[in-house]
């Protein structure tokens, strides 16, 4: 459901007082999506952990400790792997000129770009 001309002069004033008020939690809240969480990287992540914890504990049943640590090792990367987030340089505001500079959008950026081309078709 679109919003009334007031309550989005109301919105644009909410954001500017906050754009003011605190300009740093404002960019860390805002829109621009230069570090998001990645599918590809959970995977990998938990791949690698479950191998990890594979190699953990054949290290222990047959009692190599190398083995072992190297399974705490790649567990450990695994996990650190699956919560790290990628930056994507391309999904910046400035890349937003047309519609053929599409970034790799989250349910979130679509409906931004949509609210935007809504406003735009405004007088």
């Amino acid at each position: 459901m679109p919003l009334s001309e007031h309550e989005q002069k109301l919105l644009e004033q909410l954001e500017k007082q906050l754009h003011e008020d605190d300009p740093k939690f404002a960019s860390s809240m805002g829109s621009d999506q230069a570090k998001s969480w990645s599918t590809r990287h959970l995977v990998i992540g938990v791949l690698g952990t479950l191998a990890g914890i594979l190699l953990l504990l054949v290290g222990v049943t047959t009692q190599i400790i190398p083995i072992g640590v190297l399974g705490f090792v790649i567990m450990g990367g695994g996990v650190y792997f699956a919560t790290m987030r990628s930056s994507s340089a391309t999904s910046g505001a400035s890349g937003r000129s047309g519609k053929s500079a599409k970034p790799r959008s989250s349910f979130m950026s679509s409906l931004e770009e949509r609210w935007d081309e809504r406003r735009r078709g405004q007088p």
